[in-house]
């Protein structure tokens, strides 16, 4: 290390929130490649916005990293083939490619010269990079800065609070390289003068390893920082870490960037580092496959479109399950089918087992919800409204403000399903407006 420098603690402490089990069983287990599966499907909409737009045809042959679709407006991001082949069907809503086994790079990638601003939010466009770990909101966009807004703070997210998920905590520990050099990158290219590194206490090997980005030599200035964050959920939630981080709130339909921050996700920066480097676009991603039907948890690289079932076979999850969650327990979203391909928003699989079904019964107006909302919603308040079809209100209960991380649900005595009921309130006003 090259200074002592003391890590500092957080700025503003979220009252409201939750306290998890954490699970992180896979925390210590070394990333393992998953070989090439025999095909892939590649959803044009793997992210918020616009899907993209097929520039491949049936019989094409593709290779890694060739551009398979094409972003289609200001909000979108690109799809890249994830295997060497053929394509076998272009979709409505996505293409299949048929693996040739080989893995065999697309010969015209080439590292991507940054500079400007500009620049790298063209890389970020050009790698297809998009938020790998929640809704999936282009990173183009995040990093394209409007003319006259000031950003002073970059807030690099390691917290990762949900349980059994640990596929950032790897990248830490084994991409600590393209981590750094990202972070560095990112700062000097958009000028932000302070830079702040958050991670949960409870990942003791990931600070000391994060102690040395904001130690390095190129920090001249001591504007680099790392922050111990309370383990308590949901801490990597956007607005949460900003208020944990800089004592900001971001108020309702702003943007973080209103508040003079970007927000960026540890994984989200090594890969655009890798990209600028190497060329190659996002065509694989960390996936933690753990819960309670699995017997023998994996951090796995496997390429964007495979099936999820084959991802549980190389793991060895046999059919003894009853339910399978994209994502973690807490925000993740039930599987229909495991036919359903990984997609570069997902960082895990979680695979529970049969379980006895929990019984709802009649809300008992005990406010837990509110309570522990870390914005401060009524969650039974918005469930009374849409079960007597009281749209109108749903406005006044500012159900947008939602970010669904699934704390309500957790605590509520009755059993109510009040993030699906929060989910339902948004898509409702979705459809009036």
């Amino acid at each position: 290390m090259q200074k002592k420098e003391k890590i500092l603690k957080a700025k503003g402490k979220a009252l409201m929130g939750t306290f998890l089990p954490h699970l992180k069983g896979t925390a210590e287990f070394e990333t393992v490649v998953m070989p090439s599966v025999a095909e892939v499907i590649l959803p044009f909409s793997q992210h918020i916005g616009a899907p993209a737009k097929p520039v491949v045809e049936e019989g094409q042959q593709v290779f890694v990293g060739t551009l398979v679709a094409e972003a289609d407006g200001f909000v979108s991001a690109p799809v890249h083939s994830s295997v060497s082949g053929t394509v076998k069907k272009v979709n409505k809503d996505s293409v299949v490619i048929e693996s040739d086994g080989n893995m065999t790079p697309d010969e015209s990638l080439a590292p991507f010269e940054v500079n400007t601003p500009q620049d790298l939010a063209e890389a970020a466009s050009k790698c297809g990079l998009v938020g790998l770990g929640g809704a999936g909101f282009p990173t183009k966009v995040k990093l394209s800065i409007k003319e006259g807004t000031v950003i002073d703070t970059l807030i690099i997210n390691a917290a990762e609070c949900e349980p059994y998920i640990t596929s950032d905590y790897r990248e830490c520990m084994e991409n600590y390289d393209d981590v750094i050099n990202g972070i560095y990158l990112i700062k000097d290219v958009l000028n932000i003068p302070n830079a702040i590194i958050c991670v949960e206490s409870n990942k003791e090997a990931a600070i000391k390893k994060l102690y040395e980005i904001a130690t390095d030599v190129r920090d001249t200035d001591d504007s680099v920082k790392l922050m111990r964050l309370q383990s308590k959920y949901p801490q990597g939630a956007e607005k949460v870490i900003i208020y944990s981080a800089t004592g900001r709130k971001v108020p309702a339909g702003k943007l973080p960037s209103d508040v003079g921050c970007i927000v960026m996700n540890i994984t989200s920066i090594a890969t655009l580092y890798r990209f600028i480097k190497t060329g190659m676009p996002l065509v694989q991603k960390r996936i933690t496959v753990d819960g309670t039907a699995v017997s023998d948890p994996k951090n796995v690289i496997v390429p964007i479109g495979t099936p999820i079932k084959e991802v549980l076979s190389f793991v060895g999850v046999d059919d003894d399950y009853s339910e399978i969650i994209m994502g973690g327990p807490m925000m993740g979203v039930d599987v229909v089918s495991a036919e359903a391909p990984i997609e570069k928003r997902n960082n895990a699989i979680t695979v529970m087992k049969n379980a006895l079904p929990e019984t709802t019964t009649a809300c008992i107006r005990c406010g837990r919800c509110a309570n522990t909302c870390p914005m401060k919603l009524y969650p039974a308040k918005v469930d009374s409204a849409i079960s007597f079809s009281l749209y109108d209100n749903l406005n006044s209960l500012n159900v947008n403000y939602c970010m669904e991380c699934g704390c309500c649900s957790y605590v509520c005595p009755a059993k109510r399903p009040l993030t699906q009921t929060m989910r339902l309130a948004k898509s409702i006003l979705r459809r009036k407006k």
